[in-house]
């Protein structure tokens, strides 16, 4: 193919290899396009990979603030229903166990024991129940134990029910909740260590019993800011184990009992 010189008529002239010079001009412009579109890409993907990071980043730490959050509001709500002694009256008052050692309270246990006397002192209700099992080689229920030492204490015999079930509290609830259904039961006022009282109340109320809670205000529980803070922290673990898992996660104490 020719093209035509500038110039008229017979005076113009065709320039060979003018095509041929156009095709190869094209073709170098054209191939550095395709390295520009390498060079332009990895950004991109760098960009991408950057944008993936930074949204899990963020997804991690609002996690974690939930998270935290769900913990704090739980110790305060612990905290909080610690402080209420509800003295309503109810069909009976359920002492919740502790250790025992060989038929003597320990002074977990006793203290617990001696909030109950009051009450059933008070006319809150006609009835205390006593609730826990024993351990290998114990030779006393949590349940005879606290028994036999609120007869000491001048409770009657037959207004005490010893239910001698329940190795940890929500054993030990529904072992209750079973003997109060038998009785046509269906209120009481659960008795244990101020942080202890919303978990035995939560999982009282899953029952189906009408609970609260009027907590001792004595005892290695409450006597210094370690024992307060350690059994608030117990407790909101173990509050939240349950909410989670729907079984008991109980904890000894660090006091001396």
């Amino acid at each position: 193919m020719y093209r035509r010189a500038p110039g008229n008529g017979r005076h113009a002239r065709a320039i060979p290899g003018a095509a041929r010079f156009s095709w190869q001009t094209r073709r170098v412009t054209f191939a550095p396009a395709r390295d520009d579109e390498r060079r332009n890409t990895a950004p991109r993907r760098r960009g991408v990979v950057s944008s993936i990071a930074l949204w899990a980043t963020r997804l991690l730490l609002g996690a974690l603030l939930v998270a935290l959050l769900i913990v704090a509001g739980t110790a305060v709500r612990v905290w909080q229903v610690a402080r209420i002694d509800d003295w309503a009256p109810a069909d009976a008052i359920v002492v919740l166990g502790a250790a025992q050692y060989s038929g003597t309270p320990s002074s977990v246990f006793e203290a617990r024991l001696e909030q109950a006397a009051n009450l059933y002192r008070e006319g809150v209700a006609p009835t205390v129940i006593t609730v826990g099992g024993k351990q290998i080689g114990d030779e006393y229920t949590e349940a005879a134990s606290g028994k036999n030492y609120l007869i000491e204490a001048g409770i009657p015999a037959e207004n005490i029910v010893a239910v001698e079930e329940g190795s940890d509290t929500l054993r030990s609830i529904e072992a209750v909740h079973t003997e109060m259904a038998a009785r046509d039961m269906n209120s009481a006022v659960l008795v244990s260590d101020p942080w202890h009282s919303l978990r035995t109340r939560t999982m009282a109320r899953d029952t189906g019993l009408d609970a609260w809670t009027a907590p001792t205000r004595q005892g290695p529980a409450v006597f210094t800011r370690e024992s307060q803070l350690h059994g608030i922290a117990r407790e909101t673990a173990a509050l939240l184990w349950y909410q989670i898992a729907h079984s008991s996660a109980d904890f000894s104490y660090t006091a001396a009992q």
